[in-house]
C-alpha cells in the first residue's frame, strides 16, 4: 500500500513538472526570439543612419579616437532646418564630450549667430552658415576651430521631423521656466507634457524669451534629455519599432555600426550630463547684420574644460 502511494506521488510529480518547466521554456524562447528581432532591427537602423564623411579623423588628433579602447570622444549635434531646394541651416549646434573614466558627459550649446571663421571658405560669418556653405564637414571644421578641440563625430537631426522621435517615445515631460505661447500652443510655467508637434513649437520659440537664443538652447537640451529618458524606459523598449523607424528617417551620423554598438560601454557617462554655457558674449551689428560676439575669456575657459574632459590638456 505504502509502495503504491509513493508510486502515485512520483507519477503526479512527473505530470506537474512539464506544466512548470514548459511555460518557462516557452518564455525563454520567446524572449530570445524577441531579443534577436530587436537586435536585427537595431543593426538595420544603425546601418541606415550611418553616413560616412571624407575625413578620417580630426586634424587636432594624432590618430583617430578608439571607442573600443574607451577613449574620451566628442560629438557635434546639428539640428538642421532642411528646406526644399536648399541644404538649410544648422539652427541647433550642440557639442558633447564623453569621458567613460569620469563617467560624465559635458554638453554646451553654441549660439547659432556666433561670429567666427568659416573654415574652408576663408571668411568670417555666422557659425550656422558653415553647414549651408559646405555641409557637415565645414560645420565640423569651423566648430572645432572655434572651440580648439577635435570634433570626432557628428549627428545630424532633421528638426522639422524631430517630432516623430518625440511621438515615438510617447512624448516627453519638461520643466518650463516661463509661461509663453508658440504657434497654436500655450505652455504654462512648471512641468509640461509635450507630444511631438508641441515639442517642436516649444523649442522653436525665441522672441518672447528674455534670454533670446540662450533660452531656446535650454529648451532644446531639455527636450533632448527628455527623449533620452523616455527612450530608456520599458514602454519605449516594447515600442522599439516606432522609435527605430523615426530614428532611421531623421538622423544621420558618421559613426560606424560597430562604433554605435560600442557606445553601450559608455552608458554610465552618457547618463550623467553636465551643462556648460556661453552667456557673457554680446550682440553686435556688422554691415546691418546681427552677430553674437564671443567673450574670449569665457570661450577659452569652456575650451580648456572640454580639453581636460577629452584628456588632451
Amino acid at each position: 500500500m505504502e509502495e503504491n502511494r509513493k508510486r502515485r506521488r512520483k507519477k503526479r510529480k512527473r505530470r506537474i513538472w512539464p506544466w512548470i518547466v514548459g511555460p518557462i521554456v516557452l518564455i525563454l524562447v520567446a524572449v530570445g526570439v524577441y531579443v534577436a528581432m530587436v537586435y536585427k532591427d537595431l543593426t538595420d537602423t544603425l546601418d541606415t543612419v550611418h553616413e560616412p564623411i571624407e575625413r578620417e579623423a580630426s586634424e587636432k588628433r594624432e590618430k583617430p579616437v578608439s571607442l573600443n579602447d574607451q577613449e574620451p570622444f566628442s560629438t557635434l549635434v546639428l539640428g538642421v532646418d532642411e528646406r526644399e531646394g536648399d541644404r538649410g541651416r544648422s539652427d541647433t549646434m550642440i557639442v558633447l564630450t564623453v569621458n567613460p573614466k569620469e563617467q560624465t558627459t559635458k554638453m554646451v550649446s553654441i549660439p547659432r549667430d556666433t561670429y567666427t571663421e568659416i573654415v574652408g571658405r576663408g571668411t568670417q560669418d555666422k557659425l550656422n552658415h558653415a553647414y549651408a556653405f559646405g555641409g557637415i564637414e565645414m560645420a565640423m571644421d569651423s566648430t572645432e576651430n572655434l572651440l580648439d578641440i577635435p570634433i570626432d563625430y557628428v549627428v545630424q537631426v532633421n528638426m522639422e521631423s524631430f517630432q516623430d522621435i518625440v511621438d515615438a517615445v510617447g512624448g516627453v515631460t519638461v520643466q518650463n521656466n516661463m509661461s509663453f505661447k508658440s504657434g497654436q500652443y500655450t505652455f504654462p510655467e512648471g512641468p509640461v507634457e509635450l507630444n511631438g508637434e508641441e515639442a517642436l513649437a516649444y523649442v522653436q520659440m525665441r522672441k518672447q524669451d528674455p534670454n533670446g537664443d540662450f533660452g531656446r538652447q535650454d529648451r532644446q537640451k531639455d527636450v533632448i534629455m527628455g527623449v533620452l529618458r523616455e527612450g530608456a524606459s520599458a514602454n519605449s523598449i516594447l515600442n522599439y519599432q516606432s522609435i527605430f523607424g523615426a530614428i532611421g528617417k531623421n538622423i544621420r551620423t558618421n559613426m560606424t555600426l560597430d562604433e554605435m554598438l560600442g557606445l553601450q560601454d559608455y552608458r554610465g557617462a552618457i547618463g550623467q550630463v553636465d551643462q556648460l554655457y556661453f552667456e557673457k558674449g554680446q550682440g553686435q551689428r556688422i554691415d546691418g547684420i546681427w552677430y553674437y560676439m564671443m567673450n574670449e575669456e569665457e570661450l577659452n575657459a569652456v575650451s580648456s574644460e572640454l580639453k581636460q574632459h577629452l584628456e588632451i590638456e
